[in-house]
């Protein structure tokens, strides 16, 4: 499927469903993922949303290459955008009801290992140092760290923390390291956002995403930052995943084994402490 001219329907249909997501408290980072979901669907099918069909959306889906994860976004905003049309009388029909549902992936974290990391500081500016590091060893998400306000910055007896702004409206309060909190500080001195830029005042996380992910070779991401600093959590607070959750902003636990990757010492460890060769070793 090509690009092509949006059919004229579309618009004013996207615009009515995120005036209604605001109006249901939806934070802007999901109004604005959502917007760019139904926009990128819009300028690949030639009907407009009330003809469109569901062999139409299934071609669609199936023709992007999306990692399974990605397809399951997608997925949601569009059953999100057709319930909201039922419910306020635009359509009956719902294509996205015959659409397999699609399973969650197996958990498969990949922390950035430490040359990736050390080589994109390395290659990085000031300013996308500060975003890596933020990503790294801080495990703030892309658009956590474009939207950092100077207010955002909360002295404490220890230290400073950092009030974060998370998926879907969540806040949380992770600590910064001594030399971020001395960046950051510097940056908040005259107030306001940190990056400012043209999305909502501050700079597109999109954009701020595309600039780390270019320092990192292959396939590594600034998500997989994220991974990084789930897994070092997860050492550093000797397995605790209330910790790892609380500071990567997670609500289910389940997501723990989706970020951090298990050291392989752990592992043998316990391989061998549960051996005979252990139990032996226990018994002598």
């Amino acid at each position: 499927m090509t690009s092509r001219v949006i059919h004229p329907d579309w618009p004013d249909t996207i615009a009515a469903y995120l005036h209604a997501q605001a109006a249901a408290g939806r934070p802007p980072s999901t109004r604005e993922t959502r917007r760019q979901h139904l926009t990128h669907l819009a300028r690949r099918v030639e009907s407009g949303p009330w003809a469109l069909t569901s062999a139409q959306l299934a071609a669609y889906l199936g023709a992007q290459g999306w990692a399974r994860e990605t397809l399951r976004g997608r997925r949601i905003t569009l059953q999100s955008f057709y319930r909201w049309a039922i419910a306020s009388g635009c359509t009956e029909h719902d294509p996205t009801e015959p659409l397999e549902r699609i399973a969650p992936g197996r958990p498969n974290p990949r922390p950035v290992p430490d040359d990736v990391y050390l080589e994109a500081l390395w290659r990085a500016d000031d300013t996308e140092r500060l975003w890596i590091d933020l990503a790294a060893e801080h495990g703030l998400r892309r658009a956590e760290i474009a939207g950092i306000h100077a207010r955002d910055l909360v002295p404490t007896l220890l230290g400073y923390d950092l009030r974060v702004h998370g998926k879907g409206g969540k806040p949380r309060i992770v600590p910064l390291t001594s030399p971020m909190a001395s960046a950051l500080l510097a940056l908040a001195e005259h107030g306001g956002w940190l990056w400012p830029g043209e999305e909502m005042g501050h700079v597109s996380a999109r954009w701020l995403g595309k600039r780390v992910n270019r320092l990192l070779p292959g396939d590594w991401t600034i998500h997989k930052l994220r991974h990084r600093a789930a897994t070092r959590f997860w050492v550093h607070s000797g397995g605790d995943p209330y910790v790892v959750a609380d500071l990567m902003g997670w609500a289910n636990l389940a997501m723990v084994r989706t970020y951090v990757a298990l050291p392989s010492d752990r592992l043998r460890s316990v391989v061998e402490r549960a051996s005979r060769a252990g139990e032996r070793q226990r018994v002598g």
